[in-house]
């Protein structure tokens, strides 16, 4: 019995000092950003103390990508519809980078109006960690409905 007690109270004592490791663990990846940099370490947005944002928040968001949105014409007459899901890097200095669509709505023409949509948006505030800026990505879908 007292010795069932102790290795409980063992295991209680090394998983309390596990968990405030655990707790600070960041999920941070590489990624090539297509260009004549080496790679770079790229954390995820719900992984940061403070996220990336839009200027005007979510509804500023939205009503970006309303405004900016462009019917593809094909796509218009055929009837397609679709949800483009799409991610982005939003750099230290602001800037959207390194443009992917992860799930296309099936036609092609949609998922090129929805990173011409990505590719245009205004530099976002920077996702911090601590008090330094970080490269962080976004996922964020792009939704086509007639």
């Amino acid at each position: 019995m007292i010795r069932q007690l102790r290795f409980g109270l063992l295991t209680l004592l090394a998983m309390a000092a596990v968990l405030p490791m655990v707790a600070q663990v960041r999920h941070v990846t590489t990624v090539n950003p297509q260009s004549k940099r080496s790679y770079m370490e790229v954390y995820e947005f719900d992984y940061v103390d403070i996220q990336p944002q839009f200027p005007g928040g979510e509804r500023g968001l939205i009503n970006f990508i309303n405004k900016t949105r462009e019917y593809p014409y094909y796509a218009y007459k055929k009837r397609i519809q679709g949800r483009v899901l799409c991610s982005f890097i939003v750099g230290i200095d602001g800037k959207v980078s390194d443009i992917r669509v992860i799930r296309g709505a099936g036609d092609e023409s949609l998922n090129r109006e929805a990173i011409r949509v990505i590719g245009a948006m205004p530099k976002w505030s920077v996702g911090k960690v601590g008090n330094h800026a970080v490269p962080v990505r976004v996922v964020l879908p792009i939704a086509f409905r007639l």
